[in-house]
């Protein structure tokens, strides 16, 4: 996947470095990928960047253009956006960004947190460098890092889940993309010579699978978790039986993993 800098992005996009800034600024936009001191961009904040553009040339203002985007990341439907007067709270919580400094992460994390690991963190795009500590673009990320941290989890541990999570949602969403782009760019075709119109057909699509990939995603996650969870409550069970656990506890242990 290609990755650009800034001046790169922006010029690929017809845009100015300022819009860029102004687009991240305004939550259209998410962050780079942080390297050091260089902020990398990939190809999805171009698709991005092309698809403000379009909007703000139909007429669009910003406020507009961030209620749509949340919606279709929240996996809203745009008759969810015209037909309320806001987005859901949770869809809404989503996209809030909460400011921290590094005090406050110690706080959070009160077993322990390096600069090493605040600097990965950075890296796999679960917080974001501001000039008053850390901004935090999925709040819902941080709560169930503190969740796992306060039960015993390493930092180290959730970030290396995180990052190997990422790497498999990534994966899923190829899939998902290429139901449609092999439809449109067959095997050996060059995709540089599709016309305007399959181009927007296949634009078209990609957009109205977005929301539709969320739920299924969610959907088909919450039954593989429920699975997991009562596949690994009976492996415990087992193992305390094998080890010689009495039957009351065997019992309520048993209960545990029904539930």
């Amino acid at each position: 996947m290609m990755e650009y800098r800034v001046d790169d992005l922006a010029r690929r996009a017809g845009v100015s470095v300022r819009n860029v800034r102004v687009y991240q600024d305004r939550g259209l936009l998410p962050p780079p990928r942080k390297e050091g001191r260089t902020g990398w961009y990939s190809e999805s904040h171009l698709a991005r960047l092309e698809l403000i553009s379009r909007m703000l040339d139909r007429g669009y203002t910003f406020a507009t253009i961030s209620e749509l985007l949340i919606a279709a990341q929240s996996g809203l439907r745009i008759e969810d956006v015209l037909t309320t007067d806001d987005i859901d709270d949770t869809a809404r919580r989503q996209r809030e960004s909460t400011h921290l400094s590094r005090e406050d992460i110690t706080r959070r994390f009160a077993r322990g947190i390096t600069d090493g690991e605040l600097d990965r963190g950075v890296a796999l795009g679960v917080l974001a460098e501001s000039s008053d500590g850390y901004r935090v673009d999925q709040p819902d990320l941080l709560d169930a890092a503190t969740l796992l941290h306060d039960a015993g989890t390493s930092v180290g541990r959730i970030l290396d889940e995180t990052e190997a999570v990422q790497k498999d949602l990534d994966d899923v969403a190829a899939r998902f993309v290429s139901l449609i782009t092999d439809k449109f760019v067959g095997e050996g075709k060059d995709p540089f010579d599709t016309d305007a119109l399959t181009v927007g057909q296949l634009a078209t699509l990609i957009d109205r699978l977005r929301p539709l990939t969320h739920r299924v995603v969610g959907a088909l996650f919450r039954e593989a978790m429920e699975h997991r969870i009562t596949l690994t409550m009976e492996e415990i069970v087992a193992q305390f039986s094998a080890a010689g656990g009495t039957a009351s506890e065997g019992g309520a242990l048993s209960q545990t993993g029904e539930a």
